[in-house]
C-alpha cells in the first residue's frame, strides 16, 4: 500500500469515528425525563359537527415547519374572546393534525388569559419554567397575535405579566411591548 493511499485509509476511519462520534450518545436502559411545566390542553377531540356546518368562521392559527398556518373552522356563531383563546390554546383537532399542523403554546404559552379592552386584547400570561424545552416561543406569540388579531372586535393583542407589559418577540426577532398585530408576524404567515 503506497503512503498515500494509507492516508486516505487512516483519514477515512478518522472520519468515520468521529461522525459516528456525533450526536446522542446511546444508553444501556430507559430513563425517566421530567416533562415541562403544563397543563397541557391539548384536549381537542374529533372535530365538531358544527366546524363543518356551522354559518360563522372561527380562524385559529397554528404551526407547520415554522411557518404560522392559519386553520378555519365553520361554527354556529362567533364565540367570546376567551373562548377562541381557549380553542387556540386546545391546539390542532385530529383531522387539523392529520394536515400537519402543530402548535408551539404547550409549554411556552399553555397558560394564557385574555380579555377584551376598548378594542385590544390584554393576554395575561404566566411565567414559563426555565426547562420548559420549547424554543418555539415567537411561534408561540405569533400564534396568538394572529389568531386574536383575525377578529373584527381586535384591532391589537398586548401581553402582559403581573398587570406589566411584557416585552414579546415579533417576527424580526425583535422584542416589543407595544400593541401587536399579525403585521408584526407577517413574515412567518403561510396561506393554508
Amino acid at each position: 500500500m503506497t503512503p498515500a493511499r494509507a492516508a486516505r485509509v487512516l483519514l477515512a476511519a478518522v472520519l468515520l469515528t468521529v461522525v459516528a462520534a456525533c450526536g446522542v450518545p446511546a444508553e444501556d436502559r430507559p430513563r425517566a425525563v421530567t416533562p415541562p411545566p403544563g397543563p397541557f390542553p391539548y384536549t381537542a377531540t374529533a372535530a365538531p359537527s358544527a366546524a363543518e356546518t356551522g354559518a360563522v368562521t372561527e380562524v385559529l392559527y397554528f404551526t407547520r415547519d415554522d411557518r404560522l398556518i392559519p386553520a378555519i373552522r365553520r361554527i354556529d356563531q362567533v364565540p367570546p374572546v376567551d373562548v377562541q383563546l381557549r380553542d387556540l390554546l386546545a391546539g390542532p383537532t385530529p383531522s387539523e393534525r392529520d394536515d400537519g399542523l402543530t402548535s408551539a403554546l404547550p409549554g411556552a404559552l399553555s397558560n394564557a388569559v385574555v380579555e377584551l379592552v376598548d378594542g385590544r386584547a390584554r393576554v395575561t400570561v404566566a411565567a414559563t419554567g426555565a426547562d420548559t424545552g420549547r424554543s418555539d416561543e415567537l411561534l408561540a406569540y405569533g400564534q396568538i397575535v394572529c389568531t386574536l388579531g383575525a377578529r373584527p372586535d381586535v384591532e391589537a393583542v398586548i401581553f402582559l405579566r403581573d398587570g406589566v407589559p411584557l416585552r414579546v418577540p415579533r417576527a424580526d426577532l425583535s422584542l416589543s411591548s407595544d400593541p401587536l398585530t399579525a403585521a408584526d408576524y407577517a413574515a412567518l404567515i403561510s396561506p393554508r
